[in-house]
């Protein structure tokens, strides 16, 4: 390398040290690492603190921050200690709540079709973007803003008759 290019460091544990290379060979040794080390963390057997990225070398496999991605029901899973044996059962729905919440919208969205005959159209608008405003609703059903906040208020009162709120 001649003394004019500019250098850069890579960190290779299995070598027990850093090494200089040029920027291209960093570029692409960084890349590639970076990959890795997001793979491994979206999967949950990565916990590198970031401040420690600089030492990654994707060597997954001698690295004291990498697991294997088994848990055990005994393992701590997060920081306060509490493992999958003794987490609380009632954080989780139980069938009964999933099918009596599943009968509950069944029966809103047919009231809403005998209420509003686009109420298909009103949901598929819903369902495509969740921001969709009454506004743009409104407009593209050709009805005035106004008529149609109304329409929705008087829909959404009733449903919360229905909902016992």
């Amino acid at each position: 390398m001649a003394n004019d290019e500019k250098t850069r460091f890579i960190f290779l544990r299995s070598f027990g040290g850093k090494f200089f290379v040029t920027e291209e060979v960093y570029e692409e040794e960084t890349k590639k690492i970076s990959r890795i080390r997001t793979y491994e963390y979206d999967h949950g057997r990565c916990s590198c603190p970031k401040r420690l990225h600089w030492k990654c070398d994707a060597d997954c496999d001698i690295c004291e921050f990498h697991s294997t991605g088994t848990l055990s029901l005994d393992a701590g899973n997060s920081e306060d200690g509490v493992t999958l044996y003794n987490s609380d059962p009632k954080t989780t729905l139980s069938v009964e709540k999933l099918v009596e919440d599943r009968m509950l919208l069944e029966k809103l969205i047919k009231r809403f079709r005998e209420l509003d005959p686009d109420a298909d159209r009103i949901l598929q608008m819903w369902i495509d973007d969740n921001k969709t405003s009454d506004r743009k609703i409104a407009r593209a059903l050709g009805r005035p803003q106004r008529t149609f906040a109304d329409q929705m208020k008087r829909i959404r009162d009733e449903f919360r008759k229905i909902r016992g709120y």
